[in-house]
């Protein structure tokens, strides 16, 4: 299926997938607890604790090759697992629904590196986060054919795509509430944190054709009819650059806050049973950079807060967990566009992470011409042999 807003042209995404790490051998099944979990005292096979508050792994490292975590929900809500990459993004593998009193195994194959465990309690949010160490055993991890590989990347992104909706959502419903309620300052430091999630999804959110014009939509691009969304709500909380801007009142910013609200759910919902290709990932991580292009690196996107560079890298994470996911399929294919596409990832971040301040990003307005344009080059380069994937892995 393809959508398209009055702002821009979609790409089709049909989904059911996250992102693998490049050495990251199949994710297998994540069977009901009783599937086989190894020899007793196998320092490849761990269980979980999860609880309401906690999520306690048997050990905090394991020997690369096959795993196995037992989840058991000792808690009272529907919980899940993942296992996330050193990037807390992208997703390993993760084994959901699992009900009070329940046990699920997610088994996988895991290279060596830093990762995160996570539980959900709720099944919403950021999670219960932990370090995990797999250190290398010198265990073979083959990574069969070219169709196992690409199911194994439409699965993860599909994971990825929930969790990052998951998240949204807390954020927004925390967004609002602060907004509602009048407490402009704490809104504005979440504003951009909230973002992030919707800009690392974006064309996902986007093929919902009807979400995004209601959710996203610029006041520049508003062509009649009611304007709503992040960017209304933005104007409201930074008046300052409009002029005889009058202000929301109570009723107004509730009314723009629960529209809001209401739609993020609503996407959120919807990227349960999104399902993905190969080609749509590779696609999609294309498109992220052109909204970068576009948008964030021009300063237009966040015309009234200038938190332009949250949003920047919010698309660039989005298209690094798409590209990362689908590396083991590249590197069979390409191994010389998979060495370039890399390294102009790192280049890029390296010129965004300069940009950092606190545990955020400076003012758009902060950046000198200089540093925009060594910014739009970057995202030029890498954006020219990031076209070149989608061929090369379908």
């Amino acid at each position: 299926m393809t959508h398209s807003t009055n702002r821009r042209s979609v790409a089709a995404w049909s989904v059911c997938a996250v992102l693998a790490l490049p050495l990251l051998a199949a994710c297998t099944d994540n069977a009901p607890s009783g599937s086989p979990a190894g020899d007793s005292g196998d320092v490849r096979a761990l269980t979980v604790a999860a609880s309401d508050t906690a999520c306690t792994i048997s050990s905090g490292t394991a020997p690369s090759g096959h795993l196995t975590f037992t989840v058991t929900n000792t808690g009272t809500q529907v919980t899940e697992f993942y296992l996330l990459a050193e990037d807390g993004l992208r997703i390993v593998g993760e084994v959901e629904n699992i009900g009070p009193g329940l046990s699920r195994d997610l088994v996988l194959t895991a290279a060596p590196g830093t990762y995160f465990t996570t539980c959900k309690p709720g099944m919403a949010g950021d999670g219960i986060r932990s370090p995990f160490v797999v250190s290398n055993s010198g265990a073979d991890l083959a990574q069969g054919d070219d169709k196992a590989l690409r199911s194994q990347a439409n699965t993860l992104y599909a994971a990825y795509i929930k969790d990052q909706s998951e998240q949204l959502l807390a954020q927004t419903q925390k967004f609002r509430d602060l907004y509602v309620a009048g407490k402009d300052e704490q809104a504005r430091a979440l504003y951009p944190r909230a973002r992030k999630h919707w800009e690392r999804i974006e064309p996902v959110a986007e093929s919902f054709g009807d979400l995004d014009p209601k959710m996203d939509l610029r006041e520049a691009d508003v062509e009649g009819g009611t304007w709503t969304g992040w960017h209304r709500i933005e104007k409201d909380l930074w008046p300052e650059r409009a002029e005889s801007y009058r202000p929301l009142d109570q009723a107004g910013r509730k009314r723009y806050a629960d529209h809001l609200l209401a739609n993020t759910r609503d996407l959120q919902q919807r990227t349960l049973t999104v399902t993905f290709t190969a080609d749509q990932i590779a696609n999609g991580a294309k498109g992220l950079l052109d909204e970068v292009a576009t948008g964030k690196v021009t300063g237009e996107e966040e015309y009234w807060s200038r938190t332009d560079l949250w949003d920047f890298q919010g698309n660039v994470d989005g298209a690094r967990v798409a590209f990362e996911g689908l590396r083991p399929v590249l590197k069979k294919k390409d191994v010389a566009l998979d060495h370039q596409i890399d390294e102009k990832f790192v280049a890029l971040q390296k010129l965004l992470d300069q940009q950092q301040k606190g545990d955020g990003f400076r003012s758009y307005d902060d950046l000198s011409k200089e540093q925009i344009k060594a910014l739009s080059d970057a995202v030029n380069a890498l954006s020219e042999p990031l076209s070149k994937l989608t061929a090369a892995v379908v």
